[in-house]
Order: structure tokens, then sequence, then C-alpha cells
């Protein structure tokens, strides 16, 4: 992985977001954020420009699913996918995947005001 330069310790979210491949393009980066789909440290991000640093929670609203990431690392470049994956740690826990992916069965959901 090619590191960013040892006197940085911060990168724009929406160029952190695009080198660890959470997005395709870092347009697409900067919309997500100036639509406030993304918080840092649990505060709602709409500026490209924000700043996160190694240890920033990073929580990232998507289509289907929610995200919670450990900021690891911040990269100079966007390299592959081993080297995105070295740049944060999953924090999502599996209990609530089922409803953010459609995994639910939804024939175990009772309609409301029934227990």
């Amino acid at each position: 992985m090619n590191a960013a330069p040892k006197d940085v310790d911060r990168q724009r979210i929406d160029k952190w977001l695009w080198h660890a491949r959470m997005v395709r393009t870092r347009t697409d980066a900067a919309a997500l954020t100036s639509a406030g789909f993304v918080r840092v440290n649990g505060r709602r991000m709409t500026a490209a420009a924000h700043p996160v640093r190694v240890g920033d929670v990073v929580t990232l609203a998507l289509d289907r699913s929610v995200r919670v990431l450990r900021v690891e690392g911040i990269s100079g470049r966007r390299g592959g996918a081993p080297d995105a994956r070295a740049l944060y740690q999953d924090l999502t826990t599996g209990s609530g995947a089922g409803a953010c992916t459609g995994l639910a069965d939804p024939s175990k959901v009772l309609p409301s005001g029934r227990s």
C-alpha cells in the first residue's frame, strides 16, 4: 500500500471514502457527504472537505445498508481492494444486517398491534 507522507495525519472525507473503495468515484463520495449520508464520530457531515483521522468512526448510509467503519489508515492514492481494506475496520454488527440488506423473512414479521 502506498501510504500518505508521515506528516499527514488527516484526509478529506470524500478522498478517504474513495480510497477505501466505499464509492466508485470521488464525486459520488462528495455528493453522499453533501447530502448528509456520512457521519464522523456521530456528527453528520455536509462538507466533503471535512477531515478524518486514524481512530475516527465513520457511519455511511448506503442504498440498502449502513456501514460503521473505524479509520485505521490514510492513503496517498487509491489502491486495490486489499489496500483499501487496510484503511478501515468494519464495526457493523450482524444484528441489523437482515433489515438493512433485505435478508429478513417477511413471513416472520407480525402485523403491528399483534404480539
